[in-house]
């Protein structure tokens, strides 16, 4: 009979041995090959292991810190859209979820001018 954590096997055959209590008085049948048993006390295993034990790229990907650019920042794209103060026929918008999913986004124009 083998052991490993609270489970049995047989040691006849490997196969996994049911009513297992930790009483060592007690007698297992294995049901694969009729082998008898006898049920051992439960050992817990417990291990641990640091994350640099197992290297994941997206866990480097997560943990590395980030720095953004004005560039990364600008969310902003170029439309044909004639300002109404200036008369700049290019205007730089952006659009926001102001609302339910289910209707449509806002758009928001600036132009260089300043006229949003």
């Amino acid at each position: 009979m083998s052991a490993i954590g609270s489970l049995v096997f047989c040691t006849d055959c490997g196969s996994l041995l049911d009513g297992s209590i930790g009483d060592p008085s007690k007698i297992l049948i294995c049901d694969i090959c009729g082998a008898k048993n006898k049920d051992t006390v439960p050992q817990t295993i417990v291990s641990e292991s640091k994350p640099s034990a197992f290297p994941s790229s997206l866990r480097a990907k997560r943990s590395a810190v980030q720095t953004l650019t004005a560039e990364d920042r600008k969310t902003e794209a170029l439309a044909q859209h004639t300002c109404a103060q200036c008369g700049r026929k290019e205007m730089y918008f952006t659009t926001v979820q102001l609302r339910s999913a289910d209707e449509g986004s806002t758009v928001f124009y600036t132009c260089v001018c300043g006229y949003k």
